[in-house]
């Protein structure tokens, strides 16, 4: 019986590490370092200088479907339209981190 409780423990604690997010916290103040030095020239205080009705506030975000970390790191990642791809020019937790950063700007209102 011990015998059986100690492997399905071991299984459970395996199991559970396997299934972890393998990344950390994301850092929003690296974050908005990162958004100052790449972003905020077009992107000012949540705004966008190249077309005015697409900005980082939370309501374009949830009109155009980029109120996730997901679609903000795809955006990021590839670009889109007049905005460069920063895949490559910026690492993924840089990227990761300013995604969050995003997200909890236009949540909070810029």
């Amino acid at each position: 019986m011990k015998k059986i409780a100690l492997v399905l423990m071991a299984a459970i604690a395996a199991f559970t590490l396997w299934m972890a997010p393998s990344a950390q916290a994301a850092d929003l103040g690296h974050g908005g370092q990162i958004f100052g030095n790449n972003c905020a020239a077009c992107h000012i205080g949540g705004g966008n200088v190249v077309n005015g009705a697409k900005t980082l506030k939370q309501g374009d975000l949830d009109q155009y479907g980029m109120a996730s970390i997901e679609a903000i790191t795809t955006q990021v990642n590839n670009g889109k339209n007049a905005m460069p791809a920063f895949k490559g020019r910026l690492t993924d937790e840089d990227i990761a981190d300013v995604a969050a950063y995003v997200l909890s700007q236009a949540e909070k209102g810029w």
